[in-house]
């Protein structure tokens, strides 16, 4: 790469600033949309196994993965912009919005085994995003580890609840 592309792809700090600032809007508004889907009565009512985790967790958990995410989407885009990161990002892109979609089939629907259906495909676009955020940098593939690795956990409870309660 010669010097005159590399610094053209340097963004100013004021950009970068208002970047994340633009990451963690769209990553909160996916969140946003997902808590439209509240648990409500119907959750409670349904058989959970004894490792289901607490209410509570779910919330603050959320808030730490979706910043994390924000913050790996936003180093991947600090290296060159979208156009430049086009594959990685929307790759970030289609796992936000299935991310976003699980809640709409699990809570306003009721329906695990259509959600576990989506969650599969989530958890595989996940993993496709790390792996394309990888060979961006590095750090912003390791902040979506915990992502993958909740998911995966959200992806064996949703099964399970599915065949609880069928």
């Amino acid at each position: 790469m010669t010097t005159t592309t590399a610094a053209s792809l340097r963004l100013r700090p004021s950009l970068k600033v208002l970047g994340l600032a633009g990451w963690l809007l769209l990553c909160f508004a996916a969140a946003a949309f997902g808590g439209l889907f509240m648990p409500g009565a119907w959750y409670a009512q349904l058989q959970k196994p004894t490792w289901n985790p607490p209410n509570w967790i779910f919330g603050p958990v959320w808030t730490v993965l979706y910043t994390m995410m924000a913050v790996a989407a936003w180093l991947v885009w600090g290296r060159g912009g979208v156009a430049a990161q086009r594959g990685p990002l929307g790759w970030f892109l289609l796992q936000l919005l299935l991310n976003a979609a699980w809640s709409a089939l699990f809570f306003g629907l009721h329906n695990p085994g259509l959600a576990f259906v989506e969650i599969v495909l989530l958890w595989s676009a996940i993993l496709r995003t790390l792996i394309a955020f990888w060979k961006v940098q590095r750090v912003a593939s390791l902040l979506l580890l915990p992502y993958l690795a909740w998911v995966s956990f959200a992806a064996v409870l949703n099964f399970t609840l599915w065949q609880l309660n069928r």
